[in-house]
């Protein structure tokens, strides 16, 4: 599936890592930065949640709430959110339903083996649903400042 900034964003509903199942629907009338990572406890993905962490509040600032998605299940993220104090959801995406919507479920090479993941991405949907900005095999460096400086600047 291919979707384009304008367009509403692939609605869906996943586990929340506090247990609770939430759809993209929840979250109207707030923008969401929605970001695809590829593994709890790895070493750029802990960067980036904590990058998103340590921003959070101001994310909240302009109206935006932080949802994590990865192929994990429940129990990991909630180590992950634990161990990183992690101010935001992360959901369960085990089936790779959602990140084959937003079309981030890629081919991947490392080390010259070839596999199926998640490729680095974020989204933000503003607050009636519609996808205004994406990013695609993000570098997690400055990503985070990047995302809310969109959001200060959009309007």
């Amino acid at each position: 599936m291919t979707i384009e900034i304008g367009q509403k964003a692939p609605e869906f509903t996943l586990t929340a890592s506090n247990g609770e199942i939430v759809s993209l629907a929840d979250f109207r009338g707030k923008n969401v930065v929605l970001y695809f990572y590829p593994k709890d406890m790895t070493p750029g993905c802990i960067t980036q949640a904590c990058d998103f962490r340590d921003a959070h509040e101001s994310f909240a600032e302009v109206n935006a709430v932080i949802l994590g998605v990865s192929t994990d299940p429940l129990n990991k993220h909630k180590k992950f959110i634990d161990k990183y104090h992690l101010p935001f959801l992360l959901l369960v995406d085990d089936a790779h339903q959602v990140a084959e919507k937003y079309g981030v479920w890629q081919l991947k090479k490392n080390f010259g083996k070839e596999y199926m993941g998640i490729e680095r991405s974020t989204f933000i949907i503003n607050e009636e649903g519609v996808l205004i900005k994406e990013w695609r095999k993000v570098r997690v460096a400055g990503h985070v400042e990047e995302a809310l400086e969109y959001l200060k600047n959009r309007k």
